[in-house]
């Protein structure tokens, strides 16, 4: 059995004295993994990062066994961000949660697709805000889309304030008043054009972190991944810091 794929490394570990299991993000196959031989050598793991586009070609007896791999670079996507640590932290807590949260060897073109968006605009400005509706746009494509389009009480759809922890679904500033405390804080820029400051998008990140854990990681038993608690600390303390404009 044999395929070529294009991709992107999510995430490796070590197999043996020198191979290195490769998790990869493919364009028809969704999320796959197979065992680079040498995998562990300084050449090859600097194009095995999390991140890096690659041409794969997987090759295996059997379509269900973990197989062997060959990855031959495309796009240092990691290399070029290695100068910028909070770009190169979004960047290694997107691949976390998608290693997180795919299954395995199912096709998400849509996924794909958005990812390599995400990763074209890390270069440019306002990425921080692009993170987040990334984010957003993963919970839907995991089919746990966030309702924002109007306040789940009133049927109102301005002055979107707050969004269930439990539904999903965005709510007034006039129905969350009683219930402001059970309730999570929705930015605007996720609902209307508007700017993203550094609280905004601070706010943003736990709301995604919200649904991502308990609908799509717990379930599975897992946790946010380390990468993503990671970025988003540190996108705290440049909110407190008035390191993030919009």
């Amino acid at each position: 059995m044999q395929w070529a794929d294009t991709g992107f490394v999510l995430a490796t570990r070590r197999h043996g004295e020198s191979g290195l299991v490769v998790e990869l993000l493919t364009r028809e196959r969704g999320r796959h993994l197979g065992l680079v031989r040498g995998g562990q050598s300084p050449k090859r793991r600097a194009v095995l990062q999390p991140g890096n586009e690659v041409r794969a070609v997987w090759r295996g007896r059997l379509p269900e066994h973990l197989g062997m791999l060959e990855c031959e670079l495309v796009r240092a996507h990691a290399a070029r961000l290695l100068d910028e640590p909070a770009r190169l932290a979004a960047l290694a807590a997107a691949a976390a949660l998608l290693a997180a949260s795919l299954g395995e060897r199912e096709p998400q073109a849509e996924i794909f697709a958005g990812f390599a968006r995400l990763l074209a605009r890390l270069d440019s400005g306002g990425w921080p805000r692009r993170y987040v509706e990334w984010e957003c746009e993963l919970l839907a494509g995991l089919g746990f889309g966030l309702d924002l389009r109007c306040c789940a009480a009133t049927g109102a759809t301005t002055d979107l304030t707050h969004v269930s922890p439990r539904t999903g679904r965005a709510v007034s500033r006039g129905a969350a008043t009683p219930y402001r405390d059970k309730l999570l804080t929705l930015p605007e820029f996720l609902w209307r054009d508007s700017t993203a400051d550094g609280r905004a998008i601070a706010e943003g990140l736990r709301l995604t972190g919200h649904f991502l854990l308990h609908q799509v990681l717990a379930p599975q038993g897992r946790g946010l991944p380390e990468a993503r608690l990671r970025f988003a600390g540190l996108m705290e303390r440049a909110a407190a810091a008035g390191m993030i404009s919009g």
